[in-house]
């Protein structure tokens, strides 16, 4: 009788070789989402958005928001990716410095553009 533990290939193919197939083809689709997620905000565009919304605080570093440009105050926040910032953007976020409000107080703001209001600041903050 062959003990249950040396049962490793099923038609043919290993066991632990599909799981670690499963894992590989898991991790591919993560990166594109992820990737595709980066590629999708547009600087540009955010400039609008900073312009009408985030100016206030981001200009004057008023409730401890990074002033745009200062790349010492926005290197730590950098190196969290913007996927980080994004959402703390939408959601809100309280921490050492200061504090935001969900998208920076206008609820009207859609997370598009927020993320390129984000994704303007950060290009003008490296």
């Amino acid at each position: 009788m062959i003990h249950p533990s040396h049962k490793t290939k099923r038609k043919g193919i290993p066991t632990m070789s599909r799981f670690v197939s499963a894992a590989f083809c898991a991790l591919f689709v993560f990166s594109m989402n992820s990737a595709a997620a980066n590629a999708a905000y547009n600087a540009s565009a955010g400039k609008a958005t900073y312009d009408a919304s985030c100016v206030t605080c981001h200009k004057t570093g008023m409730m401890g928001a990074p002033k745009l440009g200062d790349k010492a105050d926005w290197a730590p926040r950098i190196a969290q990716g913007e996927a980080m910032l994004v959402s703390k953007s939408i959601k809100g976020f309280t921490g050492k410095k200061g504090m935001m409000m969900p998208k920076g107080g206008n609820p009207k703001l859609t997370d598009a553009q927020v993320g390129n209001a984000v994704a303007f600041m950060v290009s003008q903050s490296k």
